[in-house]
């Protein structure tokens, strides 16, 4: 994966090549595809030095059945966005990507954290310990105390 620069164009009247924040934006958009939740599909990869260690998307345990073919435990209860996560059967997509390295064998210390979205604040915290360095992300999602907590431990988060 070597080659051009970001967003250079080798020719041949293609599109200029998509700078490398982009690229894996486009794939986590991917992976969200797959997500079980219905309120959110959430996508997200952890990258270092350009190369794929895990991806994640938001759905219930492996085995277990989720949202989609029992319907959603959150919604039945009335329970707002960005509360109450405990009440869901599903994973974010984060914790997801975090846990796929982890039963792989894979280090995350030091990656980019690419996602569809902003972290929640229990995500917030995984990322934090797991030594995740910087997070590049596609959509808001206003969770001051997450932000708050990566800015203190000094994770640069761009918003593309």
């Amino acid at each position: 994966m070597g080659g051009s620069g970001p967003g250079e164009n080798r020719g041949g009247g293609r599109s200029p090549r998509p700078a490398w924040d982009d690229y894996f934006l486009d794939i986590v958009g991917l992976v969200a595809k797959r997500a079980t939740c219905q309120r959110r599909s959430v996508g997200a990869a952890l990258v270092r030095d350009r190369r794929i260690l895990s991806t994640g998307y938001n759905g219930a345990p492996s085995g277990l059945r989720h949202c989609l073919e029992i319907g959603c435990l959150r919604e039945q209860n009335h329970i707002p966005s960005g509360e109450r996560h405990e009440l869901c059967r599903g994973l974010h997509a984060e914790q997801n990507a975090i846990i796929q390295a982890a039963l792989h064998g894979v280090s995350v210390k030091g990656a980019t954290l690419y996602c569809t979205n902003h972290p929640c604040i229990i995500c917030a915290k995984m990322i934090i310990n797991a030594g995740i360095v910087r997070i590049v992300i596609g959509e808001g999602y206003r969770d001051e105390l997450a932000e708050e907590m990566l800015a203190e431990a000094k994770i640069e988060v761009i918003r593309k």
